[in-house]
């Protein structure tokens, strides 16, 4: 099959490699329609990781079943699929109760099948492989691991009706931030430095949009707020920018409040230097969120998938961008250069 393999320096070169095969009964094969390119990709392109170097990489994807085990009953061939890649060991402690997301083996166990999106075709247990609905594309259900991140999110941030809420970042996840938390009835202040994201940004319905290269976010806050500071920030920005925007995240946030830790980091340590007499002081919560898993009974990224099939929550508007596999390095540049070429999701059809 065709994959887009990555190179010693943190490309692709899109190669044949051999096609994967069932290794069990309760297992599926998926031909990968859709996939998309989100800021954890971003974070590792063009970099000499030797750890990933011949990877098969993404994890965002959708598909159409072209082969199920003989135990397999919810999905059959030719069904239309989204593929959940959050994948773990299965039978740790934390696999155990559905904090899959929390798994000590979690990327080399996902790494290994379903998280492997920028190719023709994936294998993964079935109980991965979730039924899209014929109103749902494949475009649309590539946003659902982004979606469900942000819902993953909100669901441990506690946010109720009528909070005020910032978010910094309005990428694919602080826009789907954005949605879940108006869909919630709160009101949504959202922080970029990229126009046409806050553009999308308020035709999606933010309350208040702040472009922080002109103006200060902090008086934007405390004017939204009524000079007491957001119950809940999101920071959905991560990566690269985290050293500013997570302390700019715990100065928003009011006395009692929150800040719910959405934007990834870099393997390592990462120094960060924070108020902490002031956190301390005002009591302010900060809550790390890591991918997603169960709420309650519900796997988070079906309870994405139904919120977008009942519209509460958009997908057109943020896809920007679709290019074929064989363009993938193209594809990341102008998903990495968002400022200049207008770009929100970018999508690669396989």
């Amino acid at each position: 099959m065709k994959a887009a393999l990555k190179t010693a320096d943190g490309r692709f070169e899109v190669q044949e490699v051999e096609e994967p095969t069932l290794p069990a009964a309760d297992w599926v094969k998926a031909r990968v329609r859709m996939a998309g390119i989100c800021g954890t990709d971003l974070r590792h392109w063009k970099k000499a990781e030797e750890e990933l170097h011949c990877c098969i990489m993404g994890h965002e994807l959708a598909g159409e079943v072209v082969e199920a085990g003989a135990e397999v009953t919810h999905v059959a061939v030719g069904d239309r699929v989204l593929i959940e890649s959050v994948l773990g060991c299965g039978h740790c402690e934390w696999c155990r109760v559905q904090q899959y997301n929390r798994c000590p083996d979690l990327y080399a166990t996902r790494r290994a099948s379903v998280s492997r999106a920028y190719a023709e075709y994936v294998v993964g247990p079935a109980h991965k492989f979730h039924p899209l609905p014929d109103s749902i594309g494949y475009d649309d259900a590539a946003l659902l691991d982004t979606y469900a991140v942000a819902l993953h999110a909100q669901h441990l941030s506690g946010l109720t009706i009528n909070a005020r809420v910032a978010i910094i970042g309005a990428g694919p996840i602080g826009l789907g931030q954005l949605m879940l938390a108006k869909a919630s009835g709160a009101d949504v202040l959202i922080i970029d430095t990229v126009p046409h994201a806050l553009a999308l940004a308020e035709r999606l319905g933010a309350d208040r949009v702040v472009d922080s290269a002109s103006e200060d976010p902090y008086d934007a806050v405390m004017a939204f707020t009524h000079g007491r500071g957001a119950d809940i920030v999101f920071e959905c920005a991560g990566g690269e920018s985290m050293p500013d925007t997570l302390p700019l995240a715990t100065t928003l946030a009011r006395r009692g409040g929150k800040v719910v830790i959405v934007g990834g980091f870099d393997a390592g340590a990462t120094s960060i230097a924070l108020e902490w007499q002031r956190i301390q002081m005002s009591e302010i919560t900060l809550i790390p969120s890591a991918s997603f898993a169960f709420h309650d009974i519900d796997a988070e990224q079906v309870e994405a998938l139904e919120l977008v099939a009942r519209g509460k929550l958009k997908t057109q508007e943020l896809i920007t961008h679709r290019f074929p596999l064989d363009r993938i390095n193209e594809a990341f540049e102008v998903a990495q250069d968002r400022r200049r070429t207008g770009a929100i999701f970018v999508g690669l059809t396989v």
